[in-house]
């Protein structure tokens, strides 16, 4: 068993240092990017923000999609039914907007996700004059440039479509909550400069041509996920997506056990269905790190009950750990230069994105448990059963 755990130790280490290299080029980039001036490109933009129910922060969210500066774009928001108990927030946000604002019911979806439907049914009525879309959620509450920087790189012609990530913020004081915040918050490394980049639906912006030539609607058609299909239309097209560090964006968040399992389970299962290559990799990764950990702390426990030396069984336990943390901490960094206007607030948190964040491979685990064992999920209260990435059941 010794022997074993040597080997996993070692092999966690070599990776954790890996992985600091990567984080360090990450950090390098998202350097680079705040240095670099958006452009002068400024089409006319559409951007689409499908909302569902009254959320925590939502009318304020809502009122900083109104507030963007040198761009010149129409806002859509967009519902399932004109009952939702959101629209008479949205209608006054829409109301009292600097930007024109239009409010959108696109009825219940019938193969599909209600976002994607209701995303689908605002493009297919947009009129010509749209050159780009732009796409958010209601849950985010981006900065006043945010909007231009995320459009501006679409002016060449070798970019296919930008994106950014979130970046969770507890406005809640308990558990769940931060362990919500330090599991989202490895994901936005998984973004950079030279790697396989993925489209984010709270945070994406594509020419229409792009759009259109990819055939995203037929992509969307009977799928659940608008930002896995995006991405893998544009991957058969060749066109590449670029990560936009300086677009990074807040989402201020609360919930409970429940709702952080609802959320992350989702999220996983998401991704097998759609990048099954991914989630086999971040699952192995995952199982390994865990189980070093387990595998280390039962043989810490063993030698001290036989009153062994168990110093160097400690050091190699935590030592990956420690390689987490160091990588938790490169990354927290690069956020607060990013976002300048949170960094207290942000730093305030560290020991969630960068000591919790250590142990949530383990909520990981019961993530990718779930999805072996099911294909079903609840988005926004409705429940689908994700059949394939081309096959989608509602209830």
């Amino acid at each position: 068993m010794e022997t074993l755990f040597y080997f996993l130790a070692l092999l966690q280490v070599l990776t954790g240092v890996y992985l600091i290299w990567h984080a360090l080029q990450w950090l390098g980039y998202v350097r680079r990017r705040l240095r670099t001036d958006a452009g002068f490109y400024s089409p006319r933009v559409a951007l689409l923000c499908p909302c569902k129910g009254v959320e925590s922060g939502l009318e304020r969210n809502l009122v900083s999609l109104t507030e963007f500066e040198r761009q010149n774009y129409e806002i859509f928001f967009i519902l399932a039914s004109g009952s939702d108990p959101a629209r008479g927030i949205i209608e006054r946000v829409a109301k009292n907007s600097r930007a024109k604002a239009n409010v959108v019911i696109a009825g219940p979806p019938n193969g599909c996700s209600e976002k994607v439907n209701n995303l689908r049914v605002a493009i297919e009525q947009l009129p010509p004059e749209f050159e780009a879309l732009a796409f958010t959620d209601s849950d985010v509450r981006p900065g006043k440039s945010w909007l231009h920087n995320l459009v501006a790189p679409l002016g060449d012609v070798r970019v296919g479509a930008t994106t950014t990530m979130r970046w969770f913020i507890p406005n809640r004081n308990n558990l769940a909550t931060a362990l919500l915040a330090a599991w989202n918050a490895p994901v936005i490394t998984m973004l950079s400069e030279k790697g396989k980049n993925f489209c984010w639906g709270g945070g994406t912006a594509i020419r229409r041509s792009i759009f259109e030539q990819s055939g995203v609607l037929d992509e969307w058609k009977n799928s659940v996920s608008d930002d896995y299909s995006l991405t893998r239309a544009l991957e058969r097209k060749n066109h590449p997506i670029l990560f936009l560090p300086e677009c990074l964006t807040l989402s201020y968040v609360e919930t409970d056990f429940d709702g952080l399992l609802e959320f992350t389970n989702r999220q996983i299962l998401i991704t097998r269905v759609y990048a099954d290559k991914v989630w086999a990799r971040a699952a192995a990764t995952h199982f390994l790190y865990c189980l070093t950990l387990v595998f280390g702390a039962l043989l810490i426990l063993g030698n001290l009950l036989a009153q062994r030396p168990a110093f160097h069984l400690v050091a190699l336990t935590f030592l990956p750990l420690l390689l987490s943390a160091i990588r938790g901490s490169i990354r927290l960094i690069g956020v607060t230069e990013a976002v300048p206007a949170a960094r207290s607030q942000i730093t305030g948190q560290a020991w969630i994105y960068v000591l919790l964040t250590v142990f949530i491979p383990f909520l990981y685990l019961v993530n990718f448990a779930n999805s072996l064992i099911t294909r079903r999920i609840r988005w926004r209260g409705v429940n689908y059963e994700l059949i394939s990435s081309e096959q989608t059941r509602i209830g």
